[in-house]
């Protein structure tokens, strides 16, 4: 990912200084024209915004510490993937080494980075994303999601979700029938035409709390799924994927809310501590 971002910064004209800790990574950057430092410490003195996409967020405390007196009155614009709560620690240590700091995410695989339909996420002081929003427009387009510096690590993290439910279930589809190609048409119809307004619908009802006047109800999910699992179970398939859905939809069902919506299981997920409605439930 970290050449790409650099090969994509190169492409837009911008001058661009490269490090790795495998040197020979970056010769191909070099010969695009990219500027290779002898070490980190003269990458981070020759430029005023320092871009760093690593495995992880103790990555990135390890490469920076050790220059970390050079660091302050600097940009620095961390890329890596992690938890909200890390890019809010990653924050506050930025904050006491004087460095102005944003957290962000690509939302695409390397070949992908450097295209208008690339999105990348950012989130931190809002003047920082602005004296650098033109720089970081090189590398796709950036949406900002305010001075919360996890925000953009919790939308990445939201879309990721939704990427390997779906894919998995597809998969899922394809070991049931037997076929990839063959269910693919069909479940293109199926995401374009049934799945997309079931989320359109769910968001709104998740947002307003009214799962009502449900045509595809809880009761009946319940129902559905459970033959899913077992014709799952009788072609010797793994159904483990649909198992927690499954309890999702029993313990609303068994809380009393069997007429609701589908949506409403988000409750569940949101709550799946709260105590179960003591004696006798409500069926809506």
């Amino acid at each position: 990912m970290g050449a790409a971002i650099a090969g994509a910064f190169l492409d837009s004209g911008y001058a661009t200084t490269v490090w790795n800790r495998s040197a020979d990574k970056a010769d191909t950057l070099v010969e695009c024209g990219a500027l290779k430092a002898a070490d980190l410490a003269a990458a981070v003195a020759e430029n005023d915004i320092i871009l760093v996409c690593v495995l992880d967020y103790p990555a990135l405390y390890e490469l920076l510490e050790p220059v970390r007196e050079t660091l302050s009155g600097k940009v620095l614009v961390n890329l890596t993937s992690g938890l909200p709560s890390e890019a809010r620690a990653a924050a506050d240590w930025a904050r006491g080494l004087g460095l102005r700091y944003l957290d962000g995410a690509v939302l695409a695989v390397p070949p992908a980075v450097g295209q208008p339909q690339t999105q990348l996420f950012y989130a931190g002081e809002q003047q920082v994303y602005r004296d650098c929003a033109e720089v970081l427009g090189a590398l796709g387009t950036s949406v900002y999601f305010g001075a919360d510096p996890g925000s953009a690590a919790q939308y990445d993290l939201a879309l990721l979700g939704i990427l390997w439910a779906t894919l998995t279930s597809a998969l899922q589809g394809f070991a049931l029938t037997g076929s990839g190609e063959r269910l693919l048409p069909f479940a293109e119809s199926w995401l374009t035409n049934v799945v997309l307004p079931s989320i359109r619908g769910a968001a709104k009802q998740v947002d307003s709390g009214d799962y009502g006047g449900a045509v595809s109800t809880v009761s009946l999910n319940a129902h559905g799924l459970a033959k899913m699992i077992q014709a799952g179970r009788e072609q010797g398939i793994a159904s483990d994927l649909m198992t927690p859905i499954k309890e999702f939809l029993d313990r609303r069902l068994a809380d009393g809310f069997g007429q609701d919506s589908l949506a409403s299981i988000v409750e569940v997920i949101r709550n799946p501590g709260a105590p179960r409605p003591a004696g006798p439930v409500r069926h809506r």
